[in-house]
């Protein structure tokens, strides 16, 4: 994961109470209340149909929103066309224009902004310089490789300076080796500018990597909005444990004074503040889960049956029956593998620190 640079707490962009709906009736987007800070790399993470690609499209002036509005340095936005918000865009098909040089489709919206000759070409070498393919001005897009067509797009998208640049699912048609130096590369630029940018993806590994925020959208609404670390961490929801990696659910009470949590087979794990008694449900996530005796004297230690291994090199993964679960996911360190030869059907006695378990709200 990049180490995030500071980012301030100024407004760049205010969603306020904004819904949308394609057919009158079924909201696709439900009274969201949204802040992009000033020079933040702000993700909208989600499944399809949740809302976050309307969302941006939104923002971006290519849909209107139903109700609520959209604020842009303080300025209404949302009855301005496109063309008028300063805005940089980036889409997955790159929609670079095939009969024009790579110059030229870099140089296309100065136009608009009504620079041309001399100056354009200075700031285009400029963005050619940034992206690493400088001498490629003269050269089709057909000619490119797909990583070399989407530094162009970004090119574009950053040439005319706007304030914000938006990007939809832009990696996605890259293969993983080339998608994750494109990951970097992008958020070096995004830092090296201190542009501010609004990045849609499904990819949860995309976000945690690039993400200074992370909006966790699902049925038209933000689950959580946080931090990379907070969001994998100390999920607000089922739904947004489970969809950010991978997360064991485990039943559980909390005790009347509200200071421990009884998980199924007996373990029991003081709470760090004291919460509503009750039914609750926790989370662990399976590389927190490790063998007994590596455990430290504080660890909770609690029996378990190997249903089934998957030695995948570095790690190996296991599925346990234990604390409830009939399925508990392990992530086992291959050093630690190789000791202990888990198989299938033998018992284990795993363990894990109390600070790994998260209550997750009611």
């Amino acid at each position: 994961m990049l180490v995030k640079t500071p980012v301030g707490t100024e407004a760049l962009v205010a969603f306020e109470r904004v819904t949308k709906s394609y057919d009158g009736a079924t909201l696709v987007v439900k009274a969201l209340d949204l802040t992009v800070r000033r020079g933040e790399f702000l993700t909208l993470l989600g499944p399809s149909g949740s809302g976050k690609t309307t969302t941006l499209m939104m923002l971006a002036g290519f849909e209107r929103p139903t109700s609520g509005h959209i604020l842009l340095d303080g300025a209404p936005v949302e009855k301005l066309p496109p063309e008028k918000r300063n805005i940089g865009v980036v889409f997955q098909n790159y929609a670079l224009f095939p009969h024009m040089s790579v110059e030229e489709n870099i140089a296309f919206p100065l136009r608009y902004h009504g620079v041309t000759g001399p100056a354009a070409k200075e700031k285009v070498d400029k963005v050619l310089g940034m992206i690493h393919l400088e001498g490629f001005g003269g050269r089709r897009p057909t000619q490119l490789s797909g990583g070399q067509q989407q530094r162009v797009a970004l090119a574009r998208a950053l040439v005319f300076q706007p304030k914000l640049v938006l990007m939809d699912e832009p990696l996605g048609a890259l293969d993983k080796q080339l998608r994750e130096r494109m990951q970097v590369e992008i958020k070096h630029i995004q830092r090296s500018l201190g542009v501010t940018i609004v990045f849609v993806t499904h990819d949860q590994s995309e976000a945690l990597t690039m993400s200074d925020r992370i909006a966790v959208f699902s049925d038209g609404m933000v689950q959580q909005l946080a931090g990379p670390t907070e969001l994998y961490e100390r999920p607000a929801n089922r739904f947004v444990a489970q969809f950010i990696g991978e997360n064991n659910v485990l039943p559980g009470d909390v005790s009347t004074d509200g200071r421990a949590l009884r998980l199924a087979g007996g373990a029991v794990v003081l709470l760090p503040a004291a919460i509503a008694p009750g039914a609750v449900e926790a989370t662990v996530r399976p590389e927190r889960l490790q063998a007994a005796d590596r455990a430290s004297d504080r660890a909770i230690r609690f029996p378990a049956t190997v249903r089934e291994v998957f030695f995948l090199g570095d790690h190996a993964r296991l599925t346990c029956e234990g604390l409830g679960v009939a399925e508990l996911s392990v992530k086992m360190a291959a050093a630690e593998f190789s000791v202990l030869q888990p198989a299938a059907g033998s018992s284990l006695t795993l363990a894990f620190e109390p600070e790994a378990i998260h209550v997750l709200a009611r």
